[in-house]
């Protein structure tokens, strides 16, 4: 006689996903509309029914445990075809905002989502925090040339981030832990099924290529299912254009910051000199600004214009997450302004504090705020793609 551990049922999902902006699924009868009509539907990614069928029903572990909440790309197609205006498509963001809250333990970012006048508050209050303790060790402000880090040592600097680091990466290896573990008991993946082997290890290696160069970098997906948007946009307003920009520039930044670093410690230049323009450094980390600022710019004129779906739904803490990396890729580029000026602007100082200081802001909450989609995607697109292979070997 076998027994099987019975289903835990919540009975107040639905309603708590409401207070992360969920619409009323309760018009939903299952008809699959949505499931139809989804361009990155599979054999084996049925959703967006499948998840509203959990939260309707109260299954929990399920909803967390999907892989599909995080390849939803919110085109709108499914909303758009409902034929009873259930909204499947801001279901889905809203799912995906409760999943966050629900993989860190601080309860932060239910606050960022369902609180946006407290979540506001302390926003500010991390801004603040940081721009007073940067400031309580000010130095003087040289007017013959721009020293930054004398006026904000570069010590106070690097220790801060370090540590804001740290609080980053324990938040993100929590979150990505708890997610990976339900999405791989889901999924019926052990560790011996990914590293038991060569022919394992091979596999792993390809769905972790797929997640993370295919599909995360290259936007492979998110480019196929832009491509019969209606009406067709120009290309420098593709929604998978903006995406991909945002992150490159991101990433970029952080790059070019850990590289501007290095050069210093093996001598090649002092933190926070001016370079030329060709230096690696430099480079990297003015074309990075470009795309950052300019594919965040685009994000907020598109929720302002409400464009498409995605723009029609956007929560404070969205807003938030929008506004803290568009200061931080305009303020580096004043800074880069004032420290090419002849004379140094006294202005320039105040700028670098309001930069370091939203900056860390901004690398503190990447866990709790929309950018977390950065961690969780690739390790769903990893389950997706390890859950693609299978299926080629046994077709």
């Amino acid at each position: 006689m076998t027994t099987t551990t019975p289903r835990l049922i919540d009975t107040e999902l639905l309603s708590d996903l409401k207070r992360f902006g969920a619409a009323d699924v309760s018009a939903c009868f299952s008809c699959g509309t949505c499931t139809a009509i989804c361009p990155l539907v599979d054999n084996d990614a049925t959703f967006p029914r499948r998840i509203i069928r959990y939260a309707q029903v109260g299954m929990k572990d399920e909803l967390l445990s999907s892989k599909e909440l995080w390849t939803c790309y919110q085109c709108g197609l499914c909303s758009d075809s409902c034929p009873t205006q259930a909204d499947p498509s801001e279901f889905m963001a809203a799912a995906r905002r409760y999943a966050i809250a629900s993989y860190e333990p601080t309860g932060l970012a239910r606050i960022l989502y369902t609180r946006p006048v407290v979540g506001s508050l302390v926003a500010a209050a991390f801004a603040a925090f940081f721009a007073v303790f940067m400031y309580a060790s000010h130095g003087p402000q040289d007017a013959a040339s721009l020293a930054l880090f004398t006026f904000i040592p570069e010590g106070l600097i690097h220790w801060t981030g370090v540590a804001v680091m740290v609080v980053l990466a324990l938040a993100g290896v929590f979150g990505i832990t708890s997610m990976a573990r339900r999405v791989a008991r889901s999924e019926g993946v052990s560790l011996p099924a990914l590293f038991g082997g060569r022919a394992q290890l091979s596999r792993a290696a390809k769905a972790l290529w797929a997640a993370l160069g295919v599909e995360s970098l290259g936007q492979r997906r998110y480019r196929q299912d832009c491509k019969d948007d209606n009406p067709i946009e120009p290309l420098y307003r593709r929604r998978w254009l903006i995406h991909a920009l945002t992150i490159w520039g991101f990433l970029g930044l952080f790059s070019a910051t850990i590289l501007d670093w290095g050069l210093a410690l093996i001598g090649v230049k002092a933190t926070g000199t001016p370079i030329p323009l060709w230096y690696p450094s430099r480079l990297i980390g003015t074309l990075a600004g470009i795309a950052l600022v300019y594919g965040v710019s685009m994000f907020m004129v598109n929720r302002v214009r409400q464009v498409n779906r995605a723009a029609q739904f956007t929560t404070a803490s969205d807003w938030l997450l929008l506004v803290l990396l568009w200061i931080t890729g305009a303020t580096g580029f004043f800074i880069e302004v004032a420290l090419y000026l002849p004379n140094a602007p006294a202005w320039g100082y105040w700028v670098f504090l309001f930069h370091v200081s939203v900056a860390m802001e901004l690398m503190l909450l990447l866990p709790f705020t929309k950018f977390a989609h950065a961690m969780y995607r690739p390790v769903a697109l990893f389950f997706y793609a390890l859950a693609a292979d299978k299926s080629k070997q046994t077709a």
